[in-house]
């Protein structure tokens, strides 16, 4: 099969012996300003194979970049309540009590675990 898409050529391979697990060819020409934006965008999503980001960005026609900050600081923060309550654990089972003080500390960094839930899911419905 021959013709023009958008530009490009697109071949089949039938002569070909064996048979490649995607036997048609899509050709194109760029600019080199293109040319370094598509490598730029590639690299941003962390794919090396052109053809592979010509495939995901032809058929699905965007692409997310996730910036994980939030997360990574969500997880620190459950780091500290985890280890505030082992601390308080290990306390109460010294003295056979709870300290008000520790409630209000696990209370408050768990308002900062749900305020940081709050932003993270807020900033993926933002996503479409």
């Amino acid at each position: 099969m021959t013709g023009d898409a958008a530009g490009g050529r697109i071949t089949n391979k039938a002569e070909s012996k064996r048979k490649p697990l995607r036997p048609v060819n899509v050709h194109f020409r760029t600019t080199e300003e293109e040319a370094a934006e598509i490598r730029a965008r590639m690299a941003e999503m962390g794919i090396t194979d052109l053809g592979a980001f010509a495939r995901k960005m032809i058929l699905e026609g965007y692409h997310i970049t996730l910036d994980l900050k939030e997360v990574r600081e969500m997880a620190a923060l459950l780091g500290r309540v985890g280890n505030n309550i082992n601390q308080i654990a290990r306390r109460c089972n010294e003295t056979g009590s709870i300290y008000a003080d520790d409630m209000n500390d696990i209370k408050t960094h768990m308002d900062e675990v749900w305020d940081k839930a709050r932003e993270i899911l807020s900033e993926l419905s933002k996503v479409k």
